[in-house]
């Protein structure tokens, strides 16, 4: 898939466990661990607008694109 998930990596650099930032934007670990591991088909703008307020980041830190062919 072209669309890339770095929550991972975010999370790590901003030394913040998924628990944690699933309690702060108040959506469960669940939902959060299927983004983490790029096996959702879509996520909103205010999911994602959250995850950037908490981590302090931009979306693009998040998502990002990389062509199937690299």
């Amino acid at each position: 898939m072209a669309i890339q998930i770095n929550l991972g990596l975010v999370l790590v650099k901003k030394k913040m466990s998924l628990t944690e930032l699933s309690h702060r934007i108040g959506i469960s670990m669940t939902n959060l661990s299927l983004l983490k591991t790029g096996k959702v088909k879509g996520v909103r703008f205010s999911t994602l607008e959250a995850i950037c307020r908490e981590l302090d980041c931009q979306p693009g830190d998040i998502v990002e694109y990389v062509p199937d062919y690299v």
